[in-house]
């Protein structure tokens, strides 16, 4: 169908999961308001979620959810070898995600408590970077569906996508949200990379940091002003580590 006499491009895409909930590919087929017009712009060749159909030949491959076996591995390089471009979906693909905690135990004893006589094959979480090469990166858990559909546009249009430098604080400003700092709850909104129109603050819950570190943040300053506040080392830590996306610095 052309607009202007143009013929629209329509990139074929495809949606594979790994270790995760597939929350982010839910918020894909979520939002009915512009289902149709996503599915419009582009040619949706595989997406277990929302169609049998499968198809080898696409352009664009959104990746969600962290590696942690060893056929995920394989898997991952076949999607590679094929893809065009790989976008990793969503905080798991991106730092590794809820899953990373594991990496600090020992998972033969985390293995056999969980599995006790039948242990499955398990591995330290791996981002998808970490295995791939990654052509783009879309933070969050879950990712949010506008700024993944903008990101779309870009990709039909071949422009480069800009994601925010700031963090997430200035969308609470915005939104006349009170800080939850001055509430008593710890918060990661000053070291956030903002983009998520904050809705987790609006909601009364501090952020966890699921979109990764904001540009320039300063952790030793927020460590600082945390502990100035009654935040404990072990509380401040566990915040950082929980998605991944501080892992240097929890």
């Amino acid at each position: 169908m052309k607009y202007l006499g143009i013929e629209p491009k329509r990139l074929r895409f495809a949606v594979f999961e790994f270790t995760g909930c597939e929350g982010c590919e839910l918020q894909l087929a979520n939002k009915e308001e512009t289902l149709l017009a996503f599915l419009g712009a582009v040619d949706v060749v595989e997406f277990r979620e929302v169609s049998s159909a499968r198809n080898g030949a696409y352009d664009v491959a959104l990746v969600d959810g962290a590696i942690s076996r060893t056929d995920e591995v394989e898997r991952l390089r076949e999607i590679r070898a094929r893809a065009k471009v790989l976008v990793a979906l969503g905080s798991c693909a991106c730092f590794g995600g809820v899953n990373r905690m594991k990496n600090a135990c020992d998972l033969d004893q985390a293995n056999r408590e969980v599995y006790g006589d039948h242990p499955k094959e398990t591995l330290p979480t791996r981002a998808i970077h970490e295995v791939v090469p990654v052509d783009l990166k879309i933070p969050g858990c879950p990712v949010s569906k506008a700024e993944v559909e903008r990101i779309v546009q870009h990709l039909l249009f071949e422009v480069p996508y800009q994601f925010p430098v700031y963090p997430v604080c200035l969308e609470c400003k915005q939104h006349f949200t009170v800080c939850l700092f001055d509430k008593g709850q710890l918060c990661l909104g000053p070291i956030t990379r903002g983009g998520c129109d904050a809705p987790c603050p609006a909601g009364g819950l501090g952020c966890w940091g699921c979109r990764g570190k904001a540009a320039d943040a300063n952790i030793d300053e927020f460590r600082s002003i945390a502990r100035e506040r009654a935040h404990g080392e072990r509380e401040i830590a566990e915040r950082l580590g929980f998605f991944g996306g501080f892992e240097e610095h929890s």
